[in-house]
């Protein structure tokens, strides 16, 4: 599988104090992890550009997009956008270059110079709503990715997965009763931000677990529900909001996956790629804040993406 592997050290510039477990630490655990495995002989790095605005706005508001370049350009210090979200003078740029790296997998997974892709990317994003940023995000990278393919690259169907432990409101909130999008998830409820269960609309095939659910309840509710929706939808490019904040180990969910999990996961959507929109992904980072579970969790997820599970 020709696999790529987007990242940029300007996702390494934005962070919001030292003690935010939303911290530039998270990408240097994925590099060091796929170092030691050796995956990153086998991934190809392509070039990651800025997003321009207007590609953010095919997903949010101009309002927002606006508002967070005037936040973003502060010479010191912290711009709060909520208790948890803050942006700091390098933020901005973080923020176009994660969102540009999410457009360029994408074209490059359509135009056939590559299967898939992974985007080692923050800030994470599937919290931003279509006018507002909130919990650890600012612009919804997979939405911005989602809407250039239908938008610009003249998909009719794309499927959004997203198995982060929290609820992708920001995803749902942008994609809601849009017939062209499908967008399955699971998530620990109640938990922040306490949202998914309020009558979804019909594209919107959410799952709610229980603190502790374990990776075989996971295992059920992807093959029991997920992938037949999926499969009758017939996506023609599938992104996957990739949070590994569900893993046993991470102190911000009470969920209990492992890396064998995550793999599962990868490995069933992977096949279901191949049968129904040419094997095509294109995988964004999300949540994952223990940092030794993170980067094993990803290397598991790549492993699967590049063919390498075999």
């Amino acid at each position: 599988m020709r696999t790529g592997y987007y990242t940029h050290p300007d996702c390494r510039l934005h962070e919001m104090g030292a003690d935010h477990p939303e911290s530039p630490q998270r990408l240097a655990a994925i590099d060091d992890r796929l170092m030691a495995s050796g995956l990153d002989w086998v991934l190809l790095r392509p070039s990651v550009p800025l997003a321009d605005e207007s590609a953010m706005e095919l997903a949010h508001s101009a309002a927002l997009i606006a508002g967070l370049r005037e936040a973003g350009s502060i010479e010191a210090g912290y711009a709060w956008i909520d208790p948890d979200t803050a942006m700091n003078p390098q933020t901005w740029q973080a923020i176009r270059r994660a969102a540009g790296a999410a457009i360029a997998a994408t074209d490059a997974v359509l135009d056939g110079s590559l299967d898939n892709a992974f985007c080692a990317i923050r800030p994470p994003g599937h919290h931003a709503m279509r006018a507002q940023a909130m919990g650890f995000c600012f612009v919804n990278n997979v939405a911005v990715a989602a809407c250039h393919a239908l938008d610009k690259r003249g998909l009719e169907r794309v499927a959004i997965v997203d198995f982060d432990v929290h609820h992708g409101n920001g995803t749902e909130d942008i994609f809601s009763g849009d017939a062209r999008v499908l967008m399955t998830s699971f998530f620990q409820h109640p938990f922040y931000p306490y949202s998914g269960t309020e009558q979804p609309a019909a594209n919107m095939l959410n799952v709610p677990l229980p603190a502790y659910s374990n990776g075989a309840r996971v295992r059920e509710v992807v093959q029991q529900q997920w992938l037949p929706r999926l499969r009758a939808f017939a996506p023609q490019m599938i992104f996957i909001s990739a949070g590994f904040d569900a893993h046993r180990e991470d102190d911000l969910g009470q969920m209990g996956l492992v890396e064998a999990d995550y793999a599962w996961i990868t490995r069933a959507l992977r096949e279901l790629a191949a049968e129904v929109c040419e094997g095509r992904i294109v995988s964004c980072l999300e949540g994952g804040y223990n940092l030794s579970a993170l980067g094993r969790s990803v290397a598991a997820h790549v492993r699967v993406l590049a063919g390498l599970d075999d």
